[in-house]
């Protein structure tokens, strides 16, 4: 079913089922149980006394919690603009997005908000609606998207409609709030269909949430997915698994097919609420275009999406770079990809200068790639997303990779493990380039697939 935003969603609920279990989440050492006529009743509480502060904004610093989910409905029905917060980032991050978001108020772990008021301002503009989402990566290039609960809810709708759930079930949320994915196919997916949502208990129990909440359906990317393969972690009645936000390896797609449960590819951006493809059938990468969108290729092979009842508003204070994504109204996603036969969306590879690895975060090329050419001084190089992550592709004939390795230990020291290189293959020769001399990442990417 459709709903207009987060009021319409929690009323509609409370109205016609209002004693079925809404949220699931610890409580002590057991499980506790919130019926969706409890927590529209608590949403509306909160919500009048976020109106009575006289606040503009909510930044929120997503914990995943019960609280958590109150505290994000509640700022949109008060009329603040929503802000989605890491609360792990680093503290020169959070201030930093902080300033840029321009909040008046915060919400979160006590101290963690003490040491992050100095970023504040008095007073801040508000925004009914608006909730704003960083994109993943590195600190210089996260841009602030401006979405609002009718984009994110018109989102939850379309992948509803491809993967529809049943109130019976019960889908597990594992992964972070303040990422699009997990905030719409974590949570707002199974609100949407009237399920119960399972909030799991954070990185902790990753080898355990599975056993205590016992859930039919499951979102994750790739990495919590190969994780919990690994710790034989899915419980048996679990039966749907949605996995999004990176390129996932198919060894992992076949292991869960394997076990006889049901796995499902999605594609989406941070631009789009979400997702825009899902694959359907037997191929994990040939993905059904979700109903309210349109997906166009280039001549270049770039992947141009029409999405619009999901579509931002823009990227929060940077017109120019909403007006570099958004052409007449069509989203240019950087992203390389062709159409079947029956119109379903085949990703080939990316155009932009970022990489979407497996954890669901973004590696941003040129300030990796120039930390390595000065380790290894060296010009002619570039890295590429092979299955098990990073790899450097150097020009020139193969050569000892020792001594290149024990050069690349302090910059990759300075990494987390995700975006660690995972091997150094050589070129043959010059890499290929455009006539203005750019490196054509996707040519050689796509030289290496065939290779392997």
């Amino acid at each position: 079913m459709r709903f207009s935003g987060f009021l319409d969603l929690l009323d509609h609920f409370a109205s016609r089922t209002p004693d079925a279990p809404a949220l699931l989440y610890a409580a002590g050492g057991t499980q506790g149980s919130c019926t969706y006529s409890e927590l529209f009743r608590r949403v509306k509480a909160r919500a009048e006394t976020l109106r009575q502060e006289g606040k503009g904004t909510s930044g929120i610093l997503a914990d995943g919690s019960f609280d958590c989910v109150v505290e994000i409905f509640a700022s949109v029905l008060a009329g603040r603009r929503t802000v989605m917060l890491n609360e792990n980032a680093a503290d020169e991050v959070l201030l930093s997005q902080i300033r840029e978001a321009e909040l008046d108020a915060l919400w979160g772990d006590e101290e963690l908000c003490e040491d992050l008021r100095s970023a504040l301002v008095e007073t801040a503009e508000g925004g009914p609606g608006k909730i704003l989402f960083f994109t993943s990566g590195t600190t210089e290039r996260a841009k602030a998207v401006v979405l609002s609960d009718r984009t994110l809810m018109n989102s939850a709708y379309n992948g509803g409609a491809l993967l529809p759930l049943q109130p019976s079930d019960i889908l597990l949320c594992m992964l972070p709030l303040d990422h699009v994915f997990g905030f719409v196919c974590g949570l707002l997916w199974g609100l949407s269909c009237g399920a119960a949502v399972a909030l799991g208990r954070g990185q902790r129990h990753y080898m355990d949430d599975c056993a205590f909440f016992r859930p039919t359906a499951l979102s994750a990317v790739p990495m919590l997915l190969g994780f919990l393969l690994q710790h034989r972690a899915l419980n048996e009645e679990l039966k749907l698994i949605l996995v999004g936000a990176g390129g996932c390896p198919k060894p992992l797609l076949d292991a869960v097919w394997a076990m006889g449960k049901e796995v499902h590819f999605g594609y989406g951006l941070t631009e789009t609420s979400s997702g825009v493809a899902l694959s359907l059938g037997s191929d994990p990468y040939a993905m059904t275009v979700c109903p309210d969108d349109t997906i166009d290729i280039a001549s270049d092979g770039e992947v141009l999406i029409s999405a619009p009842t999901c579509l931002m508003e823009g990227y929060w204070r940077r017109p120019e770079d909403t007006d570099g994504a958004i052409q007449n109204g069509v989203l240019h996603t950087g992203d390389l990809g062709r159409l079947d036969w029956a119109g379903r969306l085949i990703l080939t590879g990316r155009k932009k200068e970022m990489l979407a690895l497996m954890d669901g975060t973004k590696l941003y090329l040129p300030e990796y790639e120039g930390a390595i050419a000065r380790a290894l001084d060296v010009s002619g190089l570039c890295v590429v997303l092979e299955d098990r992550g990073p790899v450097l592709v150097l020009e020139g004939p193969d050569r000892d990779k020792a001594p290149l390795w024990e050069r690349l230990k302090p910059v990759m020291a300075e990494r987390p493990r995700g975006q660690q290189l995972r091997d150094i293959r050589f070129y043959g020769g010059p890499l290929p380039r455009t006539a203005s001399g750019k490196i054509m990442r996707w040519a050689i990417q796509r030289e290496g697939s065939e290779e392997q």
